[in-house]
């Protein structure tokens, strides 16, 4: 995990200090922050991932305009914010977007948001005990948010039957997956470890790679060149230009009956993408890609299947995730578990296997020469009466 580091604030002024980056969509945002810089943003429950994202940014502070925290379940965001250093407040309110412009210094002391010698917003900080007394509240909210997934799931399964039974919609991609395993990788917490976690699975099998919106990111800068990138249309939150021009296939997530102007931020970069009408999230479109292609078997990084992580990933998207899941099982294989399966280690019995198998090779190529014709000849006798007195010896131990 990256450390904020922080910038240092002008002599006797106190608290920490960046350049703005405002916008009330989360995703605009994080295409734009850079190391140093002050997100203020509007992210209700704020999830791991987002949170993650502005780590490895190396955003100073966090400025959010509604609570963090809401209470109605444990959000793994502002804990992991906080750990890492970074200034977090929040409930700062909406007005903080009328008065605070992109690129706008900004100065947090204290849980009051500054901008030079003026007082932008009053707001409240983050402390560890406070992160840690807002979570043991929003547990009491889990029996709720496990009501509501009993109605989602049922609407998802309505909109996505033909997508979840059949199959139906899946584009076809160039990139041939069946009977080979493939890994589709999200940028999520703990997909580095993950990743080099299985680099002797790769390294041997060969899988077909999908890189999942940033996750084709993180495939590229561990030197894998991802095969597949699966990404949602619409969002600036996208992976590198050179990296979506050097996948096989790009596939796009869209609406249904989306126009084509949809993808054509793709065609611009001179790439063709697939489109892919499904309302499913898109790490869950690359699982259900991958397995309507009829992969061997499915890895997963950086997916994590706990119960709060479900909550806290994708809460909008848990019924699709769910589904998604019981569609896909055994087939499906959290990356975590490879390395106590599979480490690529030559084992007595892989070379003992490999010599024998080389020296009947031998043997053959050998038996078939004039010379070898010759020395199987002169051999039969020696090996003939070796056997015969084997046999007799055996006998006479036999009652």
């Amino acid at each position: 995990m990256k450390f904020a580091v922080r910038s240092r604030p002008a002599p006797g002024r106190p608290g920490v200090q960046g350049p703005a980056r405002i916008h009330r969509r989360t995703a605009s945002v994080l295409g734009r922050v850079r190391a140093g810089d002050v997100a203020v943003l509007d992210h209700l429950d704020m999830d791991r991932d987002t949170a993650q994202a502005l780590v490895d940014a190396g955003v100073v502070a966090v400025v959010n305009a509604g609570p963090m925290i809401s209470g109605r379940y444990p959000n793994l965001g502002p804990r992991l914010l906080v750990d890492a250093g970074v200034v977090v407040v929040d409930s700062a309110g909406p007005e903080i977007f009328d008065r605070v412009k992109d690129g706008t210094r900004l100065r947090i002391d204290g849980g009051v948001v500054h901008a030079g010698d003026t007082l932008v917003a009053p707001a409240r900080e983050l402390t560890p005990d406070l992160v840690r007394s807002e979570m043991d509240k929003a547990r009491s909210g889990l029996a709720a948010q496990l009501e509501s997934f009993t109605h989602n799931s049922t609407e998802f399964l309505r909109r996505e039957q033909d997508l979840l039974l059949h199959g139906h919609g899946v584009p076809q991609t160039a990139t041939e997956m069946a009977g080979r395993p493939v890994v589709v990788a999200v940028r999520s917490h703990g997909w580095e470890q993950e990743l080099r976690g299985i680099k002797a699975f790769v390294r041997e099998q060969r899988p077909v790679l999908v890189g999942v919106d940033r996750g084709a990111d993180a495939l590229a800068g561990a030197g894998h060149r991802p095969d597949v990138v699966v990404v949602t249309g619409g969002t600036d939150d996208l992976p590198a230009a050179s990296v979506l021009r050097k996948a096989r296939d790009v596939v796009v997530l869209v609406e249904r009956g989306a126009p084509r102007s949809a993808t054509e931020q793709f065609e611009r970069l001179g790439i063709r993408p697939l489109r892919f009408e499904t309302t499913a999230t898109t790490e869950d479109a690359a699982l259900l890609l991958a397995s309507a292609r009829e992969a061997s078997l499915i890895v997963g990084v950086g997916m994590h299947a706990t119960l709060h992580e479900f909550l806290d990933r994708r809460r909008a998207g848990l019924a699709s995730t769910f589904l998604t899941r019981l569609k896909l099982g055994p087939d499906l294989v959290d990356a975590a578990a490879v390395p106590r399966l599979y480490d690529g280690a030559v084992r007595p019995r892989h070379l003992a296997g490999a010599l024998a198998a080389g020296v009947l090779t031998l043997a053959a190529a050998v038996s078939v020469t004039p010379a070898g014709q010759q020395w199987v000849d002169e051999a039969s006798p020696a090996v003939t009466r070796t056997t015969s007195d084997l046999i007799d010896n055996v006998r006479g131990i036999l009652p």
